[in-house]
């Protein structure tokens, strides 16, 4: 995850920028980069015969975790409703069991753990974990895309393809960093309205988990390249299609400083008790912290000051109102094998049986393809304040949450190629039912 950019292949990701326009002669098309030279760069190979950077030594990435006063937990919980109250605790689940629960949380939490009832099975410190787990690690992990080189990628494929593709930001982050879109549309560009059905497909609300920003970053430069091939050019002709690779930039930028792993979760906003970040997929205005969500800002799962409080969900919140187009969304995240509906903050599956019959269609389809499993989100553990819940219930709109595949949270270069190659497919399907997902429940 290190600044590794192909200096070959991207040379015209700044040349190719509008101030410096200039350098390339009339009337030449800018260079562009593909999707297979993507994959293949992420698969760990190498473009052009530059070759990927040594990973930072397991020293290095460990050295920050020593003062880190998180533990991984694997805690009793067999069934929603125990695990929604760890949520709300503190705790950030990563692993569901038949019975119990692991994931991350705070040292003072566990009294409260202790006061609630519930039983630790087993605890390390975070520096004992990251040691023990990194062991498993392949050797460069440079390959994914940090903020610059994600900045990079989208500028390419916009600027190599301008008669369809466009770029722009939907807002600033915490540190002021933007938040790039990437739009596919023949007829509008920009920020221009469209009356197209729109899609629109994000990833990295957290910022460790770093594979949900490959899969729509890579979903873009596939859709150019083969932009045309008859169903994907139907798709294109027909719909307004948004990426938002990377929506928590200053969360992955710290997580990943110096080659050394954090296990940042949330944005970098400092609290009112100093320690750092807001969960952003506990923010918005969706049964705001009700359940599922902490108001300990220390906590993994602390859904903020108040719904909406964090400019990363604010520029989702314009992004979406101002689109009455949109009609569907997926929020990639890792890791489970998952793929999710609303509600996710209500216990009940969603009331109007048409609507429900639709995202139940469409989940086992995408699943399908994925080899995911299909659930309502709250069948896993009622969580408030959830992207897709509120993208629903304000604007209509069928939002689903993918967590991709793996058993970690830094999974190496090797998953990647399979997880990038069904979820395409998925995606795909996604864009096929746009037009009118209604027709489902026919």
């Amino acid at each position: 995850m290190k600044n590794i950019f192909i200096s070959a292949v991207f040379a015209f990701a700044l040349a190719g920028t509008a101030g410096n326009a200039a350098a390339r002669p009339a009337g030449e098309k800018p260079a562009s980069i593909s999707f297979e030279q993507l994959l293949n760069h992420l698969k760990g190979g190498s473009v052009n015969d530059i070759s990927l950077p040594e990973a930072a030594s397991e020293i290095a990435i460990l050295e920050d975790l020593k003062n880190d006063d998180r533990l991984w937990v694997t805690v009793s919980a067999s069934d929603k409703y125990a695990r929604t109250l760890l949520l709300e605790i503190g705790m950030d689940i990563a692993e569901v069991g038949e019975k119990s629960v692991s994931g991350f949380i705070h040292t003072p939490e566990l009294v409260t753990l202790s006061e609630k009832g519930y039983v630790v099975q087993s605890r390390q410190s975070i520096y004992g974990y990251a040691k023990q787990y990194l062991k498993d690690f392949p050797a460069a992990d440079g390959a994914y895309h940090n903020y610059k080189e994600t900045t990079d990628v989208l500028q390419t494929l916009a600027a190599a393809n301008p008669e369809i593709a466009s770029l722009f930001s939907i807002g600033k982050t915490v540190e002021g960093r933007d938040i790039w879109c990437l739009r596919l549309n023949t007829s509008a560009k920009g920020e221009a309205p469209s009356q197209k059905p729109g899609a629109f497909y994000m990833g990295n609300h957290h910022a460790r988990e770093h594979l949900s920003n490959e899969v729509p970053l890579l979903l873009g430069a596939y859709l150019l390249e083969h932009k045309n091939d008859t169903d994907i050019k139907n798709y294109l002709n027909a719909l307004d299609v948004y990426i938002v690779p990377m929506l928590n930039s200053d969360g992955v930028e710290y997580d990943i400083a110096a080659g050394k792993y954090r296990w940042q979760r949330k944005n970098m906003r400092v609290n009112s008790d100093k320690s750092i970040g807001v969960d952003l997929n506990r923010n918005y205005d969706a049964l705001w912290c009700k359940g599922g969500a902490s108001h300990t800002p220390s906590a993994e799962t602390y859904c903020g000051p108040s719904a909406f409080s964090e400019p990363e969900t604010q520029a989702v919140k314009k992004f979406v109102e101002a689109r009455k187009n949109l009609k569907t969304l997926m929020s990639y995240h890792s890791y489970s094998g998952l793929l999710l509906y609303p509600w996710g903050g209500k216990d009940v599956p969603v009331e109007n049986a048409r609507d429900r019959k639709v995202f139940e269609k469409m989940g086992a389809a995408m699943a399908g393809l994925t080899g995911y499993k299909p659930e309502q989100s709250s069948d896993l553990y009622v969580a408030t304040g959830d992207t897709c819940d509120w993208a629903y219930a304000t604007a209509g709109i069928f939002a689903f949450t993918t967590e991709l595949e793996g058993n970690g949270f830094y999974p190496g270069v090797a998953i990647i190629d399979h997880a990038v190659s069904v979820n395409i497919k998925a995606a795909l399907y996604m864009l096929r039912v746009t037009g009118n997902p209604y027709k489902l429940a026919e």
